[in-house]
């Protein structure tokens, strides 16, 4: 989400006759003050709608988000519907218009900007007062340019007369960067269930870390506890499993480790219980089976040596022995968890954990594994069929390995850079690796950090580590999956947003067009946080009771973060082509110097490995106009016949400018 704009200062003074330059480009009259608290008091109080109406009109807004979202107030208040911060959010974001204009945060920014809405009146008067002025500017500007020149006509002239009360667009605003990287939210702690909310929120705190760090992990930890051993049943023969991977990207300095280490701490716990508990039945198992190895050894000896019907006899025996022995298993290690493994490494070790496993690293070497950092071939396969829970079979010279449902959750906290290197690997892409992931992207606290923040409450951190080792243990030895049902009110919730959620996938404006591989698999990822939050919140007999339709919510609402900062890793990964391309083209504009250009000249500066054809510059040149660095320019006719001039595109005077 973008940053709410600096407050502006109007400017009265228009240009004077005569002058050139940047005289025409003076920031025009606006109040931004005036602007954002009309948008806000429509929003606290429907009440003033019809007084800001009659007095002014959406388009007299200086800044255009003040207008997209003025006019999204008005169509949700025609409809009869709810007008608040998050009616107007949800409005904006299903028309594709809310990271255009702010984010859900700026618009809080709109409501904390009005001082009371019984002035709603006198903002609307002052802000049409300045669009007034602004129109007037421009139509005096028009006349001035006109009359200047030595090939106006006196018809030329009445018509720039006649329309003078027009608004053109002879101004330029503050182009808005292509590489600003929007103000993500903040992980929804309050959602989680209330012991694992408190130890989020206070090691946030004593660590001075973002939520999301913390957070995310949380979902990996509870992940491991069940994953593989609950599933969740939406419809139909639709289940699933409620394993994950997550994978948060913070740049160094931000003390990742420490609390990676706090939240996996009770697994490790865990997993030496486990071991533990384990390692008198692997001794004895170990004993008897090295007993009846010998026992057959002595049997076929002792066969080897006699003869006619003793031999016979003795062979018998020794075949049954050989046979017992191979029959005896010894159990192996449990494991909870892995780290640098490779995919065979690991393929082993699910086998051998009935398909249940957990890679959790504070370091992103795993992809580099993955890549085929000792293979010298990507090797993914593991990956992809663990996350999904598809029937994973390797054929090896020593054994064979058969795993049914693989339940493979992974939790890593990167750097950034992780995440741009693995976007470059087609390979991950093409097979659908990186679209399993939940990334979360936090704000860096490095720079804002208290010297002495309150630690953990001992109480917080031992119910804690208590919770998840208790939870881990319950269902560690569970071998068929519990089935978690949902309420009719779950159903509601899940498939309402399924509902919101399948038009931002179309290919032809939708928002989440260009990470459909990702999109697609947000209502099951969505649907196996809500399995795990409903374990957290029914820890002794959650696999009884069905999921709630608040579960749900709070599930949709931890998805709906990880949506928005998915947009920023896949667009940081380079998934979003037409912005990639956008960068190129700008940078040509950049070069040329033009102030316009038509689109055939455009074209031919243009690599057509990028550029194939004319039909893919359109959503590229709409991408920079919308962004403010040109604007489309269609001269009028000049006959009435043949074909109408060729638009050109007129180009901001800060892209003309030399580069220093």
């Amino acid at each position: 989400m973008t940053p709410p704009p600096a407050h502006g200062q109007h400017v009265s003074e228009p240009p004077m006759p005569g002058h050139t330059g940047d005289d025409f480009t003076r920031i025009p009259p606006n109040d931004l003050d005036a602007e954002q608290a009309v948008v806000g008091a429509l929003m606290l109080s429907t009440d003033v709608i019809a007084e800001v109406s009659a007095t002014m009109d959406p388009g007299d807004h200086y800044r255009p988000a003040h207008e997209t979202i003025h006019r999204a107030i008005l169509h949700l208040h025609a409809q009869s519907q709810g007008v608040d911060p998050i009616t107007v959010g949800h409005h904006l974001e299903q028309a594709g218009d809310l990271h255009r204009v702010g984010g859900r945060s700026y618009l809080i920014t709109l409501i904390q900007a009005v001082p009371t809405t019984a002035n709603a009146g006198y903002y609307a008067e002052i802000v049409r007062d300045l669009a007034q002025r602004r129109r007037s500017i421009e139509a005096g500007t028009r006349i001035v340019q006109a009359s200047l020149s030595p090939d106006t006509t006196a018809e030329d002239l009445r018509q720039a007369l006649a329309l003078g009360a027009e608004t053109l667009p002879t101004t330029w605003q503050e182009p808005i960067p292509l590489n600003h990287q929007p103000k993500l939210p903040a992980f929804p702690t309050w959602v989680l269930p209330d012991w694992l909310r408190d130890f989020v929120e206070a090691l946030t705190e004593e660590t001075q870390t973002p939520p999301g760090l913390a957070g995310t992990l949380s979902l990996a930890v509870l992940a491991t506890a069940a994953g593989g051993r609950v599933v969740v049943q939406l419809r139909g023969r639709w289940r699933e499993p409620t394993n994950l991977f997550t994978v948060v990207a913070l740049p160094p300095g931000n003390r990742k480790s420490a609390v990676f280490s706090a939240m996996t701490a009770p697994l490790h716990a865990a997993e030496k219980l486990l071991m533990s508990e384990a390692a008198g039945r692997i001794a004895e198992a170990e004993v008897t089976a090295k007993m009846a190895r010998e026992a057959a050894d002595k049997a076929a000896a002792q066969a080897s040596k006699a003869e006619g019907a003793e031999r016979d006899g003795l062979t018998a025996e020794a075949i049954a022995l050989a046979q017992a022995a191979e029959s005896l298993e010894v159990p192996v290690k449990p494991r909870l968890l892995a780290d640098d493994s490779t995919p065979e490494t690991l393929t082993t070790l699910m086998s051998e954990q009935g398909g249940r496993l957990s890679v959790m690293s504070a370091e992103g070497g795993i992809f580099d594994i993955i890549a085929g950092r000792y293979s010298g071939t990507p090797n993914m396969e593991v990956f992809l069929k663990g996350h999904a829970g598809d029937w994973l079979r390797v054929d090896r010279r020593t054994r064979d390995e058969n795993i049914d449902e693989p339940a493979l959750t992974m939790g890593l906290a990167v750097q950034p850079d992780v995440l741009k290197d693995i976007g470059q690997n087609r390979s991950f892409d093409g097979r659908g690796l990186l679209a399993r992931f939940l990334y979360a992207l936090p704000e860096s606290l490095v720079g804002y950090r208290k010297s002495d923040p309150d630690p953990i409450p001992d109480h917080v951190a031992a119910r804690y580590d208590r919770t998840i080792t208790a939870l881990t243990l319950s269902l560690a030895e569970w071998t068929d999956p519990a089935v978690l049902r949902l309420t009719p009110e779950a159903h509601q919730a899940l498939r309402a947003f399924d509902q919101r959620l399948e038009p931002q996938l179309r290919a032809r404006g939708g928002r989440l067009a260009h990470i459909t591989n990702w999109a697609s698999k947000l209502v099951g990822a969505s649907a196996r946080i809500a399995g795990l939050l409903h374990l957290g919140q029914h820890l002794e007999d959650g696999y009884t009771q069905p999921i709630s339709g608040d579960t749900m919510d709070a599930a949709i609402e931890i998805g709906d973060y990880f949506t928005t900062h998915a947009l920023t890793v896949f667009d940081l990964m380079g998934a979003d082509t037409t912005l990639a391309r956008a960068r190129i083209l700008l940078a040509v504009l950049e070069d040329n110097g033009w102030e316009s250009v038509s689109r055939r000249d455009l074209f031919a500066k243009l690599s057509r490995s990028e550029f194939p054809s004319v039909g893919d510059l359109e959503p590229v040149m709409a991408l920079l106009e919308e962004h403010g660095y040109l604007r489309t320019d269609t001269p009028p006719r000049t006959g009435k016949r043949g074909r109408p001039p060729a638009p050109r595109y007129l180009i901001h005077p800060q892209v003309r400018e030399p580069k220093a």
